[in-house]
């Protein structure tokens, strides 16, 4: 008997629900229920929590986290129960037009998103701020090995599986490449770049304590703007992570001629762009959007925590875990800015902080 607990978003504005109900929904083909080690608030949840984008109700917000399968369904192999495993953070047909021939699994026609489904939606154990999660027989999951921690593992599935694939194009390498926002996404991004062999990353951002860890992960901190360490149409690749659109400007001047521009936050309908077809044909430059990415980005994330992961510095990217049903603190103290992640760890006692049995 396996007993589990919710968070159940409503819509903005109102309480998390904490539900707890035994689990006894049959496990679907392939399909395997995985206890949540530890999850982490990304700020695509912060804002659909504060109104700034919907998603159906009610439901289980969270898709960064990492657990231990306890139970699968027929053909998924009984050898998985016990390990600890990430998965990609949506599950896809393997059939349909994107994932056969374009290549774009992430845009399957019949794509499931984790901590973007209503509790309808097939088991209702759809998101990460739970003790539990059902993954999907499309899922891909990787099993982590030793050197990955759980606070390294937590955000692997979204932040840095999505700028693995921001970053695939710039693997050849550059002198001098701008990352415009210096949160989680960018800081892995810096890291990322230099393990490429780009000469120079700079990373922009106004947030002094963001700009504080740039160093550590090889990257040099600009606050508000580059225009002052480097010179127009003199950088080879800017990626912005900020979600403002008010940095494009910058980043297209800031290009060289043929230079790349990578959009990786943007994703919210506040992002309209000033800029013309004039100057992006005349500078001859390429610029691509990068939204999720396919299950080798996230294998190559695996890849690059087990060999790089301990030399990065987690206990200032990702805070002290709460328990679930201090998820609105949690959320409250992620909106501060003050971690680049802030942790949730649904087996702590919430009257003791205790792990519970």
């Amino acid at each position: 008997m396996i007993r589990t607990k919710s968070a159940v978003f409503h819509g903005s504005g109102q309480p998390f629900q904490f539900v707890e109900r035994i689990f006894d929904v049959p496990l679907g083909h392939g399909e395997c229920l995985v206890e949540i080690a530890l999850a982490t608030v990304c700020g695509s949840d912060l804002h659909t929590i504060d109104g700034r984008r919907a998603e159906p109700t009610p439901c289980v917000l969270g898709h960064e986290g990492v657990g231990r399968i306890v139970a699968v369904g027929h053909g998924r192999e009984a050898g998985w129960i016990g390990r600890r495993v990430t998965w990609t953070l949506a599950d896809n047909c393997g059939v349909c037009r994107a994932c056969r021939d374009w290549s774009l699994p992430q845009k399957c026609e019949r794509l499931f998103k984790y901590g973007h489904a209503p509790l309808t939606d097939g088991s209702g154990f759809n998101g990460t701020y739970a003790s539990h999660v059902v993954l999907r027989a499309g899922t891909t999951i990787f099993p982590l090995p030793d050197e990955v921690t759980d606070e390294m593992a937590a955000p692997a599935n979204c932040a840095l599986a999505t700028m693995v694939a921001a970053t695939e194009p710039l693997a050849a390498g550059g002198k001098t490449a701008v990352i415009q926002g210096g949160g989680l996404l960018g800081l892995l991004g810096c890291a990322l770049l230099r393990q490429k062999g780009w000469e120079r990353v700079l990373v922009v951002d106004t947030n002094s304590a963001r700009l504080d860890l740039a160093p550590a992960f090889g990257g040099e901190p600009a606050r508000d703007s580059a225009r002052a360490l480097v010179g127009s149409g003199s950088v080879d690749a800017v990626i912005e992570t900020a979600g403002k659109a008010g940095v494009i400007a910058e980043g297209i001047e800031l290009l060289r001629p043929g230079g790349r521009y990578q959009l990786v936050g943007l994703v919210h309908p506040d992002s309209r762009l000033e800029l013309t077809g004039e100057i992006i044909i005349r500078k001859c430059l390429t610029i691509q959007g990068t939204h999720n990415y396919a299950p080798g980005h996230l294998a190559l994330a695996v890849e690059f925590l087990r060999h790089q992961g301990r030399s990065l510095p987690w206990p200032r990217l990702v805070s002290p875990p709460f328990p679930l049903e201090s998820l609105d603190a949690a959320t409250a103290l992620a909106r501060t800015g003050r971690w680049p992640r802030v942790a949730i760890r649904p087996s702590l006692d919430a009257s003791t902080g205790e792990e519970t049995t």
